[in-house]
């Protein structure tokens, strides 16, 4: 859970950003969308593996770039 404390001296729009930041850090809307509904065991595993083919696609296209360095 992302908490901050608010010092006498500072605004409000620099604590948002504080609390914004560290809730970023923390991945806690990443979280929420992940568990925001429910997804069969084999629809995890085709969309794990569809991520791992679009990482894939996307290191080769960058090796050749770094071969012509």
């Amino acid at each position: 859970m992302a908490e901050i404390r608010i010092h006498e001296v500072e605004s409000i729009e620099s604590a948002l950003r504080r609390f914004k930041r560290k809730v970023q850090q923390e991945e806690i809307i990443k979280e929420v969308k992940k568990h925001s509904f429910y997804l069969k065991p084999g629809q995890k595993k085709r969309i794990k593996q569809a991520l791992a083919r679009k990482r894939k696609s996307k290191k080769v296209r960058r090796e050749p770039l770094e071969d012509a360095k």
